[in-house]
């Protein structure tokens, strides 16, 4: 119990007086979280109220592709990313192998299966109705989409929850194509990782194991009060 107690007011200790190692962690995890969840919304939205709304040939193998791709495991992703960019690889010119720009990447493509498939399925669990009178109503498919995005609102945010979290938490990918150098692509759970294998004992490990699960509660507590939240929906359509 004393060694227990040691850990903690050491780690507290350290955050309360701002440890520079430990600030850069989340800095690079927040800039990680930030630029790979807006990224895979930016592309997953669309494409989730499409098959979501989508009456086109093969929507069944376009979900079921979805829906199979929330299992893609994160080294996987990393190793087949990093033969791409490395110098000799298809995407080499670009020379970002082994840092963030890299890890915005591996971390986005690990969170678009969560926004495009949770989704779909929370527009698929409209009732019929609603799609259907705003098709009547002479909406656009734009204003469509907009519409059933809001309706099933409780649903998307629940991807953006499981988007986050999975930018915030997953480790392999992001070690493997960033490199998890010190200063620059080293995030809280990296960090963590690395910490526990090679020092154990150390109250920074206590420490980043601490500010982790705070980001995480804190993010997703400000989200699910954005989800809970009610409001009527007001759009306008131009018959014609």
């Amino acid at each position: 119990m004393a060694f227990l107690w040691h850990q903690i007011s050491s780690a507290v200790s350290l955050i309360v007086h701002g440890d520079p190692y430990l600030m850069g962690l989340l800095w690079v995890t927040v800039r990680l979280a930030l630029v790979s969840t807006v990224s895979a919304l930016i592309i997953g939205l669309p494409l989730g109220a499409a098959l979501g709304l989508g009456r086109f040939r093969g929507r069944r193998l376009c979900q079921v592709l979805a829906n199979a791709s929330l299992a893609l495991p994160p080294v996987v992703v990393g190793v087949v990313l990093l033969i791409f960019i490395l110098p000799q690889g298809p995407l080499g010119s670009l020379r970002i192998e082994f840092t963030l720009r890299a890890m915005y990447v591996a971390q986005t493509i690990l969170a678009l299966p969560y926004v495009v498939a949770l989704t779909a399925a929370a527009i698929q669990g409209l009732p019929p109705g609603v799609v259907e009178q705003a098709r009547a109503l002479g909406a656009s498919r734009i204003q469509l989409g907009v519409l059933a995005l809001r309706e099933a609102k409780v649903g998307v945010m629940a991807a953006i929850i499981a988007a986050v979290t999975s930018t915030i938490s997953e480790v392999g990918a992001v070690i493997i194509v960033g490199g998890n150098v010190q200063g620059q692509t080293e995030s809280l759970a990296s960090a963590l990782l690395a910490e526990f294998t090679f020092t154990p004992n150390d109250p920074r490990e206590t420490a980043t194991a601490l500010i982790l699960l705070v980001l995480v509660l804190l993010l997703v507590g400000a989200l699910t009060v954005l989800q809970q939240r009610t409001g009527q929906l007001r759009l306008r359509f131009r018959e014609g």
